[in-house]
């Protein structure tokens, strides 16, 4: 049943906002819980009390529903990034505010990181439109790029290439925090590894 057509008869923004809300909270649930492949819309559509043919009617499929609940997490990560990233002048508090703000979304939130980093299936997800986030993924190139025209930034290598060496690095961090138990904070020691990060980033030449 998993398998049915992605072509929608509805389109999910017309949904209740509560409605929309309780799948949502469903969809981390059952997905960060499950491997990809357990995970049932049924489950969902029983936590969420939501009818299992309205999920299909509004998504289509059970990837349409994940990859809609991680699109709104992420915008829910850029609106934040934004918002902390406001008023900052100096490149390198910058980049250090935005490495602390994801490790902080996905330890306040992580049944997100887990269906992200653990969970979901990249290949199909890169066939998705959601997977872009064109508006958090431009954030971080626009800065990257003027950080290299400032000169302050190692121009040698795309702004694209700075941006997976950080990401890379934040979705390590989250794994091994899983893996770890959760010990600890995973924001506590972002300063420490954001040097690192900025030993490694930054112009050699400067």
């Amino acid at each position: 049943m998993d398998t049915q057509s992605n072509e929608l008869t509805r389109s999910p923004e017309v949904l209740n906002p509560d409605t929309r809300q309780r799948l949502e909270l469903a969809v981390l649930e059952v997905f960060s819980e499950n491997d990809f492949h357990r995970a049932s819309i049924r489950d969902v559509a029983k936590k969420a009390g939501v009818s299992f043919s309205s999920i299909y009617d509004f998504y289509g499929n059970k990837e349409g529903l994940l990859f809609a609940c991680i699109d709104s997490q992420l915008k829910e990560l850029t609106e934040r990034m934004i918002d902390h990233l406001r008023g900052i002048k100096d490149l390198k508090e910058k980049l250090r505010k935005a490495f602390w703000v994801q490790l902080d979304f996905y330890e306040r939130k992580p049944d997100v990181g887990r269906i992200l980093f653990l969970t979901i299936p990249y290949q199909k997800w890169m066939a998705d439109h959601t997977y872009r986030q064109e508006k958090l993924i431009n954030l971080f190139i626009e800065v990257l790029k003027q950080g290299q025209k400032d000169g302050v930034l190692n121009p040698d290598v795309r702004a694209g290439e700075l941006l997976d060496f950080i990401y890379g690095l934040v979705q390590r961090r989250f794994t091994m925090w899983i893996y770890r138990g959760q010990s600890k904070s995973l924001s506590e020691e972002s300063d420490r590894i954001f040097e690192m990060i900025w030993r490694a980033i930054s112009n050699p030449d400067r």
